[in-house]
């Protein structure tokens, strides 16, 4: 066994180590947190439990939406990649991710990794500040789905030419280094991105812009497939996994409410018409160039309305949902476009649909975002005549992305000295399904 091709495999030793010397008992709760406890809400509760396996599914269809894409010969490395985030994230989350990005902030920065460590206090702990009907355990496994995703949109970048090992490695760096203090920064209470009053209703900054911005410096750091030019292997696979991304983002989106409640409404309607809208926008772009309308371009433009719909989703009317979905779904098809036409190869062009979605995503609530829509909103959109809100969000667009793409940069760096990223070029030829799993699509 090779040392360095099995450092996850460590990781997860030293997880089932943990668990055994640092069990999480229940304890029985104080009266202050009994007290919270017996005001939890069960329909409340019950949504929740749905909106956190609706997210779920994301990952299984986001696994179906990246494998159809790629060449026959790469299609089940590539899906199993959103697998293995499923499992690896699952346990990373339990141990010490989601102390990280909700434990007691240090310094508005990152969570005390103590706080809940290994789980502690989270079955019978008071309910989460800004989620205070629902059980902290069902928060925490709500989180976990996003944070399970976010990891495994990067690989549409880095698809077709990356270790399966070193790839489980950057996982893991990613998750702690890059995701938990992001998740930190915007949605906990003491992170300095929420007390500078940035709104991030559902991701739009955490998951997507971060994923992006990772996804660049992917491609940028392991260059270019030896030979990059195929046709997609199963345009079926890719509308499959369009359905159950759609399905899911109502609980991303509309379980970021935390509650059965008229802002959930509000995000599942703003989020059905976004993605509608830059469906329908991406095959009229393409037909004014031209072009005949394609299932692939459809696809595409509804994940992209679905990304850039995140960030405003509880923030903004369903007519300004029209307007973020259409703006968004031109930016993107320009800069796919160009892409396609540059030496970069991101594989899925996952940084022009997710990175600049969810930045359009980011700036448009900085415009639209008006309290009429979420009591939440101290500062009015730019639409409604405020300024404070649009600045700040232009502010931690730079800060996000800054941090989002070095950071990657410097992850990708380490893991290719303690795992060298690339295949080599014999096995990126014979594909990854064999090269690198054993098992073969066709």
């Amino acid at each position: 066994m090779k040392i360095k091709s099995s450092i996850p495999f460590f990781v997860l030793v030293g997880c089932a180590l943990l668990a055994f010397i640092f069990p999480s008992v229940p304890q029985a709760p104080s009266p202050e947190t009994a007290e919270k406890i017996a005001a939890i809400n069960f329909g409340d509760t019950a949504w929740m439990l749905t909106a956190a396996a609706f997210v779920l599914l994301m990952t299984p269809g986001l696994a179906f939406f990246y494998g159809g894409m790629v060449s026959s010969k790469n299609i089940i490395s590539t899906m199993l990649q959103s697998v293995a985030s499923m499992a690896a994230i699952s346990v990373l989350w339990v141990v010490v991710g989601f102390s990280l990005a909700f434990g007691d902030s240090i310094g508005g920065f990152i969570g005390n990794p103590s706080t809940f460590f290994m789980f502690k206090g989270v079955l019978d702990g008071a309910p989460w500040t800004l989620a205070s009907t629902i059980p902290l355990a069902v928060f925490a496994f709500f989180q976990l789905k996003f944070a399970i995703i976010t990891p495994a949109l990067i690989t549409g970048a880095f698809a077709e030419r990356i270790k399966f090992t070193s790839y489980m490695l950057f996982l893991i760096l990613f998750s702690l280094l890059i995701y938990a203090p992001l998740a930190h920064w915007t949605w906990h209470p003491d992170g300095f991105l929420f007390n500078l009053g940035v709104l991030d209703f559902a991701g739009g900054t955490v998951v997507h812009m971060s994923a992006g911005w990772a996804a660049l410096a992917s491609a940028l750091y392991l260059k270019g497939r030896k030979s990059n030019g195929h046709s997609p292997a199963n345009i079926p696979y890719v509308i499959l996994g369009t359905g159950l991304l759609w399905f899911g983002w109502f609980g991303f989106n509309a379980g970021s409410a935390v509650g059965a409640n008229n802002l959930a409404a509000t995000a599942f309607a703003t989020t059905n018409t976004a993605s509608a809208t830059a469906a329908l926008a991406w095959i009229f772009l393409d037909a004014l160039r031209g072009k005949k309308p394609s299932a692939l371009g459809a696809c595409i433009g509804a994940v992209v309305g679905l990304v850039a719909i995140t960030p405003a989703a509880g923030f903004v009317t369903v007519p300004h949902s029209i307007i973020i979905g259409l703006v968004a779904s031109i930016v993107s098809n320009l800069l796919v476009e160009w892409r396609s036409k540059s030496k970069l190869d991101d594989t899925l062009d996952v940084f022009p649909c997710h990175g600049v979605g969810g930045m359009v995503g980011m700036i448009l609530t900085g415009v639209f975002a008006t309290s009429s829509v979420n009591g939440a909103v101290a500062d009015e959109g730019l639409l409604f005549g405020g300024t404070k809100l649009f600045m700040m969000h232009m502010l931690a667009l730079v800060l996000v992305s800054a941090f989002a793409f070095f950071g990657s940069l410097l992850l990708l760096k380490i893991t290719d000295l303690i795992s060298p990223l690339r295949v080599t070029e014999a096995e990126e030829a014979e594909g990854l399904d064999i090269s690198q799993h054993g098992e073969s699509y066709v």
